[in-house]
């Protein structure tokens, strides 16, 4: 059966693409249900075990939130939602963010209160099939059963983010990548207190709440710009989408056409397009010509889902770049004159 984002049918590319995300996710939580157990049995009083395994409570939330906002997704318009429930991704990927962001502030100050404080985190002996085991040695353990998985996971989810336009996916994936770091700053802390040094525990901890902290306010970040209706980017949210121009220039080679710039918007998956365009000579296009010209667009990409033409006698100034320059040009002439 294929697959939809709304009334969007998807591609062959993209239909295969989501089925292996799905997939990949619902492995992913498996992965970490394991890998919390066996960190909660083990972790004892160290403050860098305690914040791994906290990570990976909250590395179940990206992946979740992907399989919730795909179900959402697929639902058709209606009249209460005209656009459809793409946003839906944003909003799954702004609630991810705000719990890496809240919980990674806590743990930063939870960590940097036992540095602080100077606790001395005591690591016991186990007694294993009838063998005193140093407690340390099953922390390693469990550490080094969680460092490499998320690596492998993080990387074949990533592309598929690219080719689904997912941001949700894209952090999960982002985040599974960087997991080793925890892994190897935990095992760091439990060896440091093996060897005596009581303040390697908690500087472990605090490194890993910082790169919780940090996920948290670059997710935050980039969903908050993508719902605020910000220019159409990559999913990694750092360069403009190449659709941008692509269809500006499709605009412009248009014959009818005499000038054309287009407004995108990122609904989730799929991008809202506006189409400005100037018809030469000051005629009126024909509705087939528009009709015409709304399809084509349509066409260059499985993203543009909903395409609007306008026809208009002037360019919006935002669209302008000459426009916008002139215009911030002013703006500092006229903050200078008044200083």
């Amino acid at each position: 059966m294929t697959r939809r984002f709304g009334s969007t049918e998807l591609p062959e590319e993209q239909e295969a693409a989501l089925r292996r995300a799905v997939r990949l996710a619902w492995l992913t939580i498996g992965f970490l249900a394991t890998a919390i157990v066996l960190m909660y049995l083990v972790m004892g009083s160290s403050q860098a075990m305690r914040t791994a395994w906290a990570e990976d409570l909250l590395s179940l939330i990206p992946p979740t939130a992907f399989l919730v906002g795909t179900h959402v997704t697929r639902r058709r318009p209606g009249p209460r939602h005209p656009y459809g429930y793409h946003r839906s991704v944003g909003v799954g990927h702004l609630v991810a963010g705000t719990a890496l962001l809240t919980m990674g502030a806590l743990l930063v100050w939870e960590s940097a209160s036992s540095l602080l404080a100077q606790e001395h985190p005591p690591v016991g002996v186990l007694v294993v099939l009838g063998q005193p085991v140093w407690s340390g040695w099953l922390m390693i353990a469990v550490l080094a059963y969680t460092a490499v998985p998320p690596v492998l996971l993080g990387r074949a989810k990533l592309p598929l983010a690219r080719t689904l336009h997912d941001r949700v996916l894209y952090a999960d994936a982002d985040m599974n990548r960087a997991d080793w770091m925890t892994a190897v700053a935990g095992i760091v802390g439990v060896l440091g207190i093996g060897v005596g040094l009581w303040w390697a525990d908690a500087a472990a901890a605090l490194v890993i709440s910082f790169s919780i902290l940090k996920d948290g306010v670059s997710n935050v970040r980039t969903a908050t710009v993508a719902l605020m209706d910000a220019r159409a980017t990559t999913v990694e949210g750092d360069e403009p989408h190449p659709l941008v121009a692509e269809v500006d220039g499709h605009l412009a080679a248009v014959p009818w056409v005499a000038q054309g710039r287009a407004r995108l918007r990122d609904e989730g998956h799929v991008f809202h397009a506006e189409c400005f365009v100037v018809p030469r000579d000051g005629r009126a296009p024909t509705l087939d010509e528009i009709t015409a010209l709304q399809r084509s667009v349509s066409d260059l990409d499985w993203k543009l889902q909903d395409v609007v033409v306008a026809p208009v006698p002037a360019l919006p100034e935002e669209l302008v770049p000459e426009a916008v320059d002139g215009r911030r040009d002013s703006e500092r002439t006229s903050h200078h004159d008044a200083g």
